[in-house]
Formats: structure tokens, sequence, C-alpha cells
């Protein structure tokens, strides 16, 4: 079984350190998906409206027969419902269909400064907060400058960062300044989308443990504080991927993973939007 520790979070809540991704994950697959996960010992999930598969992580937890306080749940608001009514619309949507009361996490999903509304978004997590229907609120692609903007105007820092994060784009900059503000950092695209699987250093690495490049690299995560959740649609693989606490990466490993670092993202710079 899948045993994952979890990590302290500054509202005195607390997130499991290795979760499941559901980000392109088939809606027709999610909830067997779900429940599999589960049932192999996984207690956090990540998806997002822009998903299209929340209705379907709320059918895969309801079969799981886990209580729903067992499991942390994490769901974001998408761009296009910023702003404070519509976010908290897009929270009550969000919340039917996974069939949730009450979400664990709930981030803003991107900035977009250039729409300037990600404050009153902000505003907006905070009430639910208040409320008792979110029990934590962070965001996701922020960077220094749109989290500074928020504790300015709210007094609210997040308690989660979601970004993209992997061997070569290691974010150290964002996890040491984050970490120093008491903010989590969560990794998305952790495999760097699969691109990193055939690097010979991590083929190396993996032989000498006997575990796959993959597993290495989830560990890699894992070692540096960081919450990481791989996606897949094969259950199979999310067993494997879940087979990372017999072992940890020596300080010669990091070094030699270190050197996979070429600033290269997979997705868009939210600074930019």
């Amino acid at each position: 079984m899948i045993a994952a520790p979890r990590i302290p979070l500054a509202d005195g809540s607390s997130i499991p350190q290795l979760g499941v991704g559901t980000y392109k994950v088939p809606a027709e697959v999610t909830a067997d998906l779900v429940a599999g996960a589960l049932a192999a010992g996984y207690r956090h999930v990540d998806t997002a409206s822009l998903y299209g598969n929340e209705r379907e992580v709320g059918e895969g937890l309801r079969a799981s027969g886990l209580a729903p306080e067992d499991v942390f749940v994490t769901t974001k608001v998408w761009n296009d419902d910023q702003g404070f009514d519509a976010t908290l619309r897009a929270f009550d949507a969000s919340a039917e269909r996974l069939g949730l009361d009450r979400v664990d996490l709930y981030l803003i999903h991107w900035p977009i400064p250039s729409a300037d509304r990600y404050v009153d978004t902000w505003r907006a997590l905070v009430r639910l907060q208040e409320e008792g229907r979110v029990t934590s609120i962070g965001v996701s692609n922020f960077s220094p400058v749109h989290i500074e903007r928020l504790r300015d105007e709210t007094g609210v820092l997040p308690v989660i960062d979601q970004v993209e994060l992997h061997p070569r784009f290691p974010q150290r900059a964002l996890v040491e300044w984050n970490t120093q503000h008491g903010i989590v950092t969560e990794s998305w695209a952790p495999l760097a989308r699969g691109g990193l699987l055939d690097e010979p250093v991590l083929s190396e690495i993996a032989a000498r443990y006997a575990k796959t490049p993959a597993q290495v690299v989830i560990r890699w995560h894992l070692d540096r504080g960081l919450v990481v959740f791989p996606k897949s649609v094969s259950l199979d693989r999310l067993r494997e991927n879940g087979d990372v606490f017999d072992f940890t990466l020596d300080a010669e490993d990091h070094a030699r993973i270190a050197t996979l670092d070429t600033g290269e993202r997979t997705g868009r710079n939210p600074d930019l939007d």
C-alpha cells in the first residue's frame, strides 16, 4: 500500500506529499482510475474545472468507499471564471460536480495579469475559506510578484503555489522564495510530460536502485520537500509511481540530476499572460 507522508501547511492543515494528477485523463476512465488509485493507497487527487472530469473524480471518490475527510481533493478556478462573484459561482459548480460540501484545496489556476482580476478572485477564495467551504486556499503558476500583490492587498498569503517543476526546470529561486514565506511548492508536469524518461543520467541512477527513471524523478521531488502528483491513465503505472518510499537519493545523485537543468518549460510562461 502506498503511504505518502503529509506536509504541514501554514494554515494548520496538511497535504499528502504524493498524489494523483488528472490533467488530460479522459472523463470516461477517470472514475475507475481514481477509485483504483485510492484502493492502492493514494489519498490525494488533483483536478480542475478546466480538465472536464470533476464529476468523474467525484464518482471515483464515492466508489472507493472512503469517507470524504480521508481523501485530499484539489480543484481550481479557471481563467474565464475569475473575479469575485464569478469565482464563487465557479466554486459552487465545481463542488456540485465533485459531490462535495467542502474542498480541501482551491487554487487560482493562472494569474492572467493582463486581465487584472486575480486579486478579486483571491478575495473570493478567502471568503470560501472563512465560510468553511474550503479548508485551504492557494495559487497555481504564480510568481513572487503576483503573490506579493495578494498579500499586500488582502493580508492573506496562499499556502500552496502549484507550478511547472521538474529536473529540466527546477525553479530553485521560486522554491526558496516560497519556503521563506511559508508556502509549499507543488510540482505539475513533474516528469516533464515524459520527456525526461530517456535521460541516460536518470537511467543510470535508476539501475543502481533497481527503480525506473520515473521513480527516480518522483523521489527527487519528494527529497526536495515538494508535493508531487504524476499523472497516468494506467493504474499499474500509478502503483509503480507510488513505489518510491523505500529509497532516497544521495547528494551525488542530486548533483548529477542538477546537470539536467536547461531552464526549459513544457508549458507557457505565466508572467507573459
